[in-house]
């Protein structure tokens, strides 16, 4: 790093100057995210990166600078600021992430009756889906029946052209023009709200 620039620009941080902050954290970004990475374990990287520790620390910090609460007589000092306030808050992050990570394993060292199950629908929950089911295979024409049932298996709109032959874009029609027939068919008098 090039301390010159900087060292004409401390006297406006040191004054609460907004931009001389934001020419400050520009400099010195890249090299406090390398502080944060050469202490950061891989298993640490799941939680956080470089980049939040940076600009956590950096939101307090110009708030700080923007109230003139510190003076700087070099760079250097103001590097060594830097440094030991980017340092604590990974400290402090590590701190909050470890409680976490002293409980988390990897998902295939898990036993699978220790694992949740998946959320079953409610009843309540299966029978409106039944019926949304039955309103669109009666909106749709016989001949996109079989676009809709690919699509409640969950595949793609890729994956369903390629199976029926028909166009993806084709395929994003189908399904938009019937999500708006559904939208706009008001409820049936089946539905009891007649």
């Amino acid at each position: 790093m090039n301390p010159g620039p900087l060292d004409l620009v401390l006297q406006q941080l040191c004054c609460g100057d907004a931009d001389a902050a934001e020419r400050v954290f520009r400099e010195y970004e890249p090299f406090l995210r390398k502080v944060v990475r050469r202490h950061l374990h891989p298993r640490l990287r799941v939680k956080f990166d470089s980049a939040d520790v940076v600009q956590s620390i950096w939101a307090d910090l110009l708030t700080g600078f923007r109230g003139a609460r510190w003076t700087f007589t070099s760079a250097a000092q103001l590097r060594a600021f830097l440094i030991k306030a980017t340092r604590n808050r990974f400290l402090d992050r590590v701190r909050q992430s470890n409680p976490a990570l002293a409980h988390e394993q990897p998902l295939e060292r898990t036993a699978a009756e220790l694992l949740p199950t998946a959320a079953e629908p409610r009843p309540s929950e299966a029978v409106q889906a039944d019926d949304v089911w039955e309103k669109l295979l009666a909106l749709c024409p016989p001949d996109h029946h079989e676009v809709l049932r690919l699509r409640r298996q969950g595949l793609s709109r890729g994956e369903i052209a390629a199976r029926t032959g028909l166009h993806e874009g084709s395929v994003r029609r189908i399904l938009r023009r019937l999500a708006r027939q559904l939208a706009f068919a008001g409820p049936t008098a089946d539905d009891g709200d007649a």
